[in-house]
């Protein structure tokens, strides 16, 4: 029989694929619920109805998961706070460092064979088009000030030095998600706002995009495949934001924005928003600091996880149809 596996962040959008990989592989797993949190995602069935165990914690408060990883043989690490506004958040690291270190206490007290931490392509230094980031290149996010970035950098400097030190641990990297059963939504949210025409334009700059099926698909493969103390990056296609939105809109059946925003006229936007943000206390709909995120080409390359963790590269339109698909099944649009 195959290893139990704790899943921490079970319940979010890559958790979910993340369970559902597992089951279709045969593994025992173990979600980790939040104390308070539903088993329930949105018109997602409840974790509860699935073949699996769920026990209750918070990795930000050590005590409550003290025995969590128990009897497991592996630990997939999706938990993390994804939040970029405000910009500035105790709480993001609170749960992306702080819960690392909690997580990696459980990988040493059960002994697990394997660790694989979900962290962020963003801790990696991004490229051009034509020479993307790859996990060579050293982490340049820290000039825009997002506590989101800077956490999950020092989070992954955790798990290397504990991977350094003996512990079996693997560190895989996603780009920007897209697929089905974003129930919250998160990532794919940029797919309703471009559907509903609240996208003003598109910035200057880009990503890389990859299927969550994907990503969930090379992170179970990591937990038998890859190299203790490897990054590796999860991604696919490089797109400008004018590239992905048209693509967006031809598959949505709606127009792109059609103007660009000047890198100057999108940070001055930034900019005023954090002015209102201070002067109301609530935070607005954008910040300096994704203004000057969106600015930037944050290009990748995916080869060192297509070559070890056999990393799967389904076709980013594929993963807009099947996210936008699954938003109309469930009543979104």
């Amino acid at each position: 029989m195959l290893p139990t596996v704790l899943v921490t962040g079970a319940n979010g959008f890559l958790g979910r694929h993340l369970v559902t990989e597992l089951l279709g592989r045969g593994y025992p797993v173990r979600a980790l619920l939040r104390p308070g949190q539903p088993a329930a995602n949105g018109p997602l069935p409840p974790l509860r109805e699935l073949p699996i165990e769920c026990v209750t914690g918070d990795i930000c408060q050590p005590a409550t998961v003290a025995t969590a990883a128990d009897g497991c043989g592996y630990i997939l690490h999706a938990a993390a706070l994804a939040q970029v506004n405000p910009a500035r958040n105790p709480a993001v690291w609170a749960t992306n460092y702080g819960g690392t270190e909690t997580v990696l206490a459980l990988a040493r007290r059960a002994d697990v064979a394997r660790l694989v931490y979900v962290g962020t392509a963003n801790v990696c230094g991004f490229g051009t088009k034509a020479a993307p980031g790859d996990e060579t290149r050293p982490y340049n996010g820290r000039h825009y000030g997002l506590d989101y970035m800077d956490s999950k950098y020092a989070a992954a400097g955790l798990v290397q030095r504990a991977a350094t030190a003996g512990l079996p641990a693997v560190l895989v990297h996603p780009t920007f998600m897209l697929g089905p059963g974003d129930a919250k939504p998160t990532s794919n949210a940029l797919l309703l706002a471009l559907y509903q025409g609240t996208l003003p334009g598109y910035p200057a700059g880009g990503k890389n995009y990859v299927h969550v099926r994907d990503v969930a698909t090379a992170a179970v493969n990591a937990l038998a495949q890859g190299r203790v103390g490897e990054s590796y990056i999860l991604g696919n296609e490089n797109l400008s934001f004018r590239e992905a939105f048209t693509l967006m809109g031809q598959v949505l059946g709606v127009a792109p924005p059609r103007w660009p925003l000047p890198p100057a006229l999108a940070q001055l936007y930034g900019r005023l928003c954090d002015w209102k943000t201070r002067l109301t206390g609530r935070p607005a709909a954008l910040n300096a600091a994704m203004a000057a995120v969106a600015n930037d080409g944050h290009y990748f390359s995916a080869r060192k996880a297509r070559t070890e963790l056999g990393l799967p590269q389904t076709p980013v339109g594929q993963a807009i149809t099947e996210a936008f698909d699954w938003f109309k099944t469930h009543g979104y649009v």
